[in-house]
């Protein structure tokens, strides 16, 4: 077993349930005795990345910001969960080759006409709308991950289903004792 923590990383379109996901898995991670950090895209945009931009060089930059803290946590013991969209396979592939402990990339997939329906900010209408420029999934692309750790489908799975899928591939990985036992 390793003293190392390890690093979540959730990537899917504005929508797809990252943020909830992270939410529900926190509590379980540390009922099974791992110290949990949540890095919620919108929330790091607001104290970390404040004044970046939608421009590809602005996310890239925060999606960097987002993994260097996350490596951090991560080589330090803790459970690392990044809920950000993180839309460019390249910054992606970046972050996990910087990464000094287990890097399991998790797709929240859900598509684009879900996500729309379930847009309680308005985003979508705004970005279709020609209101907000550089909008993921509308006006800037965003890229499938080619090959993750673990895929959820939150158009077709509970959260709880889609939790116990990231919890049954860590536990299989022996993942879950590697972070617990450096918890203790």
């Amino acid at each position: 077993m390793t003293n190392k923590g390890l690093t979540l990383w959730f990537t899917g379109l504005s929508g797809s349930g990252k943020s909830t996901l992270a939410q529900y898995l926190t509590p379980k991670l540390r009922e099974l005795g791992n110290k949990v950090e949540v890095l919620d895209g919108d929330v790091v945009r607001e104290n970390l990345s404040k004044g970046l931009g939608f421009s590809k060089e602005d996310r890239d930059t925060n999606i960097r910001r987002i993994g260097f803290v996350a490596n951090m946590l991560a080589r330090n013991g803790v459970t690392a969960i990044t809920a950000a969209i993180s839309p460019y396979r390249s910054i992606r592939r970046e972050v996990r080759e910087a990464a000094e402990a287990p890097f399991v990339e998790v797709f929240v997939s859900c598509p684009l006409e879900v996500v729309e329906e379930r847009d309680t900010k308005g985003l979508y209408k705004k970005a279709r709308a020609g209101i907000i420029k550089n909008f993921t999934g509308i006006s800037d692309p965003y890229e499938d991950p080619e090959n993750p750790e673990i895929v959820v489908d939150t158009s077709k799975e509970s959260i709880e289903e889609s939790a116990e899928k990231v919890l049954d591939y860590l536990r299989a990985k022996g993942l879950l004792a590697a972070a617990a036992e450096a918890a203790s």
